[in-house]
Formats: structure tokens, sequence, C-alpha cells
């Protein structure tokens, strides 16, 4: 087809318009009739000087318009042939939500975070605050409030929770019960009907409001959304953790392998010995995710059947022993020599990951699963500090020590959890240490410590060692940060600038400060703000970086302050 025949992308409204008063329908229809739709659109891709076009030109016409012609009765013969589909039903009425509203503050300032989502780069100065980063902590404070979203900006939230999966339990939670309606009426937002990751994304019902009707309570779980019935298992269970239970038990056998596993997990945070039966039989679904599930959660409960079970093999390959009259004690450890169909079915994984020994690899598991306080009983007394001050034989300190460092997390003893951190002054690694050297990982162990106790033992450990190994530390501390830990970050990044580096190495642990500062520190940095006097051998320009760095800090901390204040209740 020549360089002034229509694209394809136009072809049928174009060729709709080209039936004129002069065009004889007659004439056209006779070869129309005979080519199809595809063979029109084939001719008009390649174009007629490439393929000859299905229909022949009346006298005078040249190919392009006699392709037209032919495509403009088939597109008109083709809508003609359509019968009227019957009318969709309207929607039915979004629910109430008696939640108070946004003030009108605050509802300014959700609109103008939600606009800087969208927009497709950063505009202003780089000292201006990220608004993009203050988002995911606007919604947290609203639904702290136990506000509502506005329902002219429902549609722009879910587009963001869309983009963005950390956004969604928070924005469903704002969103409320009007978010799911909404999203039943449009695919882009179908991801709010999943829920998100296991937490309830619309507010619970009072639980007065469930005891009055329990076949209403009966039916949501039977027939609502997924995200529905994870909200009214949470429920249930946080009222009444045997009644939760019931409801699971009574359709367990009928769910999907992946549904179990989300049900399944969401039993942790008010788990009880009472669970043990259910959990039990648990480890015999047919899914290996949750039997790995329920394994780790009847290890999480002390005086478990399983536990015990694991315990008594734990106590075969870990005992303390003297191997000479000056030695001293010491831990020997004798990894076991097999992993039986018992010790599968409790959950030991058989199979080692890629660089791991298989007899590593089983003891590990089986040390995690033992109830800490067994390890005192069989040592003599001994308090977790001086168990993990003992030393072991043959090498396996490193594999030892993991175990528990995981045990205390998952059983949250603050106890071991202090006694495997040691003193923030020692070095992560200790140097000389056997591979696996990286057995502790203070993150995980500070997550089962009082949070006032995490922020002093991070403040100390910065103090000891800087930023450069803090970054993981740092997330795990309660926000806003208490003193001294606010205090030692920003002492450190003061440090590093008056050593003359670039602000760029620090950059995420100086997005955590913006996030994570408590802003009322805003005035007392506003002396870091000032562009400093270059010193001798420093980096060209970084004390301006620095500057601007220091100036967006203060910048975000006064704007979450004044979202604070938006966000009071009168």
């Amino acid at each position: 087809m020549t360089s002034t025949t229509p694209t394809t992308s136009a072809l049928s409204t174009t060729a709709t318009a080209s039936t004129t008063s002069t065009t004889s329908v007659a004439s056209v229809a006779s070869v129309a009739s005979v080519a199809s739709w595809d063979d029109l659109v084939a001719a008009a891709l390649l174009g007629t000087e490439r393929r000859t076009p299905p229909v022949a030109p009346r006298p005078g016409q040249d190919a392009p318009s006699a392709l037209l012609d032919a495509a403009a009765l088939s597109t008109v013969r083709r809508r003609a042939g359509l019968r009227p589909a019957p009318a969709r039903p309207l929607p039915g009425r979004a629910p109430e939500d008696p939640r108070p509203a946004l003030p009108t503050a605050a509802r300014s300032r959700l609109a103008l975070l939600l606009a800087d989502r969208s927009a497709p780069g950063r505009g202003g100065p780089r000292s201006a605050p990220d608004l993009a980063e203050l988002l995911p902590q606007w919604l947290a404070l609203a639904n702290h409030h136990g506000y509502r979203v506005p329902d002219a900006l429902l549609p722009a939230l879910l587009d963001a929770a869309r983009a963005r999966t950390d956004l969604r339990p928070e924005a469903l939670t704002l969103g409320g019960p009007r978010a799911l309606w909404l999203a039943r009426l449009n695919p882009d937002w179908k991801f709010a009907l999943r829920g998100a990751a296991g937490r309830a994304p619309t507010p619970l019902p009072e639980p007065s409001d469930v005891a009055a009707a329990p076949d209403d309570e009966q039916r949501l779980w039977e027939e609502g959304l997924f995200a529905e019935r994870v909200s009214l298992l949470a429920l249930a269970r946080h009222r009444d953790p045997a009644a939760g239970l019931a409801l699971l038990s009574g359709t367990w056998s009928t769910e999907r392998a992946e549904d179990r596993l989300m049900f399944l997990d969401s039993l942790r945070d008010d788990l009880s010995p009472s669970d043990e039966p259910f959990l039990e039989q648990a480890l015999s679904d047919r899914s290996r995710n949750v039997r790995a599930t329920a394994a780790e959660l009847l290890s999480a409960l002390p005086g478990s059947a399983l536990a015990a079970r694991m315990a008594e093999r734990s106590r075969g390959c870990v005992a303390l022993t003297t191997d000479e009259p000056t030695a001293g004690e010491r831990i020997a450890v004798r990894p076991p020599d097999e992993c039986d169909s018992g010790m599968q079915r409790d959950g030991i994984v058989a199979k080692p990951p890629s660089g791991r020994g298989k007899r590593s690899w089983w003891l590990s598991q089986l040390v995690e699963a033992t109830p800490l306080d067994r390890w005192s009983e069989w040592f003599g007394g001994r308090t977790p500090a001086e168990i993990v001050a003992l030393p072991v034989t043959d090498g396996w300190q490193a594999d030892l020590h993991a175990a528990w460092c995981r045990a205390a997390v998952r059983q949250r003893s603050a106890e071991w959890c202090r006694a495997l951190l040691g003193t923030p002054a020692v070095a992560p690694v200790t140097a000389g240490e056997a591979a696996p050297a990286a057995w502790r990982d203070p993150a995980k162990l500070l997550s089962a410590l009082p949070a006032r106790e995490r922020a002093e033992w991070v403040a100390e450990f910065i103090a000891s060692h800087g930023l450069s190994d803090a970054f993981r530390l740092l997330g795990v501390c309660t926000v806003p940060w208490a003193e001294p830990l606010g205090r030692a970050v920003v002492d450190a990044l003061d440090i590093a600038r008056d050593a003359g580096s670039y602000p760029w190495s620090f950059s995420g642990v100086m997005g955590l400060a913006e996030r994570c500062l408590d802003p009322s520190q805003a005035d007392r940095l506003e002396v870091l703000t000032a562009i400093p006097d270059e010193t001798e051998g420093a980096a060209p320009g970084a004390g301006g970086y620095w500057a601007e760095a220091f100036q967006r800090l203060v910048g975000t901390l006064r704007l979450r302050a004044a979202m604070q204040a938006e966000l009071a209740p009168a």
C-alpha cells in the first residue's frame, strides 16, 4: 500500500467513513461478501503494493480505495449483525464506613502525597523531602488514629497500593470496606481481594457484632473472599482462640495448599498449647510447606510433644564433657548419622542447601527446635551466658551457636538473645573464627529485646564501630528512635562529614534518619545545615553536599512534625 494509505490501527473507522454517496453499495457488496475481514486486515498490514487486495477496484478506482470501501461495508455489516445485550446490573451500594473523616489539613496532605507518588521524577532541589518515602508513615499514623480515607481519594490510594506492595496493608486498612467494594469493579485492583501478606485489609467488626450473628460469620467464612476470611479468622482467634481454630478446622481439608499455609501462619499471634492437636495433624499434610510451618509453630510451644521429641534427639547429639582434668568442661557435639522418617515428619528437611553438609544441616534443625530451658537443665543449671561461653569441640561452635540464635528468636527468649549478642563493643565477626564465621545475626537477636534496650545496644554499637555495619540494626529499632540512638546516628554522620568524605556513602542511613529520627530533633540539627569550611584532604565540594543532605534531613523532620499535628484528633 502506498504511504498515503491509512494504517490498520484506524482501518475500521477510516473504512466506515469512506462510504460516500458516490460509492455503489451493491458493487462493493459483491466483492466484500467474498473477502473475509482477516484478508482485508492482511492486505492493509502488508500494503497493496506487496499484496493484491481481495477486492476488485471499480473503473477509475485505485486499489487502496477499493480496500477501504470493502472494509467499510464489512465493518457496517459486522456491527449491524450484533444483537443488543441486556444491560449489566448496577453495582450494589457502597458499604458504610463509620470511622471519622480525615481533618481538612490531613486530607490535603494525603492528596499531595499521592500526587507526588505518580510524578515521573523528583523536581525541586535535592534538599527537598522525598514525599513518596513519607507515604507509608503517613498511612500508618492515620490508621493509628482510626481515620477513613476520603471517597474521592480512594482510587488514587488503590493505584498507589497497586504500584507498591509495601503500601498495601496500611492502604487497604485505611480504605476499609469501600476499598474492597471498589476493587470488585476494577480488575486493576484485584490485589485488594487477595488480602495483603496475611494481614486484615479491612477494619475488623466489633466482637459483639460477630457474636450476635454466628450464622453470618459461618457464611462469610465459607463464601467470603480470601481477604475477608483472613480478617475473620484473625478476629475470631483474637476473641476466642479455640473458636477460631474450630472455624479453620471445619474447612481445612477442602482448602487449597497455599491458603492452608496462609491460614496456618496466621495462628502465630495467638498461639497456645490448645493448638497442639491441630498442628500435630498438620504435620501429616500433603504440602511440604504446610508441614514445615506446623513444625515451626509446634517448636515455639516449649511444652509440645514435638519439642520434647526434638529435645530428646538434641540431647543425644550435644552434651557437656571433660576431656582431661586440666582441660575443663566443654561441649561435645556428635551430629545425627541419618534423617529418619520420624525426624522428617517432625519438620526436619533431609536435603541440605547447596554447600552445606548433611549432618550439620540436621543438627542445626534439631537444636533450633529444642526448648532453650532444657540446655540449662542439662548443663548443670548454667545461665545462657555461661553456656554460650563454654568451648565447643571439633569446630562445631559456629553451627551450634547459629542454631541457638534461631531458637532464641523463634522462642522470643530475651535472656538467650542477650547472651548470644554479647557486648556491642565486640566486632560483629570475631577474627580467626572458623567458617561460617558470621553465625551471629544481631538484627534478628535484637528483635526479641525490649525497644529501649534495643536502641541502647545499637547506639553503643555505632559509637564503637561507626555506621558501616549498623544499617540492618537500625532497621529493627522502634520508630521514632529513642535516645541515645538518635544522637549516636547524628554524631556518627557529623564525624563522617568532618572526615571529608562524601555523603553518598551514607545515603541509606541518612534516608533512615529522615524517617526514623524524632521530629522534635529538627531545631537541634539546624546547625548542621551550614556549609563547613573545607579542611585539607577533604573531597572537593563535600561540605556543600553534606549541607544539602542535612537541610533535607531537617526539612523532612519538620514535615513529619506537621503531618503528626495535622492527624492529631481535635
